[in-house]
C-alpha cells in the first residue's frame, strides 16, 4: 500500500492507495492542519485510520507527501519515520513529475497544484484545465503536451464567506451549500444564495475567459477539492468532478520515482 498525504492550509487529507503504483483509493481521512499536533499524535491518527480501513502499519510499503504548509512538515515527517520506519517521499525539487512547468518562476508552483495537474493530465489527457476548490480556488491550464503554462488563484468560497460573516455584526455563519432558491426570504437563505451563485458565476466566467484567450481551445475541465462537489452537476463548464485527483497525481509521481 502507498499512503498519500496532502497537507493543505485547512486540512491534512490522507489516502490509502492500493498498490505501490496504483491509484485505487481504499480509504480517505482528514485531520485539521490548524492544530499544532505532535509527531506522536500524527502517528496515532495514522495507525488508527489504518485499523479503521482494515490494515496495519506493516501493510504500508511507502509514503508520499504533498505539502503547502512547511510548519507542519517536521512533525508529520517525524511521525512517518517513527511509526512506520519509512522516510517519506516529498514532492518538491529533485522529484520527477513528468510535467513541464513553464511559468515565470517554476519553483513557486505549489506542490498541490503540480500533483493535481499530473493527475489530470495522466488520467484525462490534455489540454485540460484543473479547477481546485479549496481554501483558495485555483485554475491551472495544462496543454496537450503536458506543459503547465498558466493559472489563476482566487479566494475560496468558504474563505470569502468567513470574511462576510466575520466582518459584519449581524450576519450569521451559514453552511456552504446549493440553495433551493435564489429568492431568499430570510437572512440564511439570502446569504447562501448570494455566496453560491456569485461564486458559481465567477467560476463560469473564469473558464470562459480561458477559452477566449486560448483561441477557443477545447480543453477538458476537471474540478477537484472538498468544495468542488457543491457545484458538481450545476454547470456545463465543469466536465468531471474528481475528488481523488491529487491522490492520482501523487500515485503517478511516485511511480516515476519508485524506490
Amino acid at each position: 500500500m502507498l499512503v498519500a498525504v496532502d497537507i493543505g492550509n485547512t486540512n491534512i487529507v490522507i489516502g490509502f492507495l492500493d498498490g505501490k503504483s496504483g491509484n485505487t483509493n481504499v480509504g480517505t481521512y482528514r485531520i485539521t492542519s490548524k492544530a499544532n499536533h505532535t509527531s506522536d499524535e500524527y502517528g496515532l491518527f495514522l495507525t488508527e485510520f489504518l485499523h479503521m480501513s482494515g490494515f496495519t502499519p506493516d501493510d504500508v510499503d511507502d509514503v508520499i507527501i504533498c505539502s503547502v504548509v512547511p510548519k507542519v512538515m517536521h512533525s508529520f515527517r517525524s511521525s512517518i519515520i517513527k511509526f512506520f520506519g519509512l522516510d517519506p517521499m516529498v514532492i518538491g525539487p529533485g522529484v520527477k513529475t513528468g510535467m513541464n512547468v513553464r511559468v515565470d518562476d517554476p519553483k513557486s508552483l505549489g506542490a498541490d497544484i503540480l500533483a493535481d495537474c499530473a493527475g489530470a493530465y495522466n488520467e484525462y489527457g490534455g489540454p485540460v484545465l484543473v479547477a481546485d476548490f479549496g481554501t483558495a480556488t485555483t485554475f491551472t491550464h495544462v496543454d496537450a503536451n503536458g506543459v503547465i503554462d498558466a493559472g489563476v488563484i482566487t479566494t475560496g468560497i468558504r474563505t470569502g464567506a468567513a470574511a462576510l460573516w466575520g466582518d459584519t455584526a449581524q450576519l450569521p455563519e451559514v453552511e456552504i451549500t446549493r440553495p433551493t432558491t435564489i429568492l431568499g426570504t430570510n437572512t440564511k437563505v439570502c446569504m447562501q444564495a448570494g455566496l453560491y451563485y456569485t461564486f458559481l458565476g465567477g467560476v463560469e466566467r473564469t473558464i470562459e475567459q480561458f477559452r477566449k484567450e486560448l483561441g477557443g481551445e477545447d480543453f477538458t475541465v476537471i474540478a477537484t477539492g472538498g468544495l468542488g462537489r457543491v457545484f458538481e452537476g450545476d454547470t456545463d463548464e465543469i466536465d468531471v468532478y474528481d475528488p481523488d485527483l491529487i491522490f492520482k497525481g501523487m500515485a503517478h509521481i511516485y511511480a516515476r520515482n519508485m524506490r
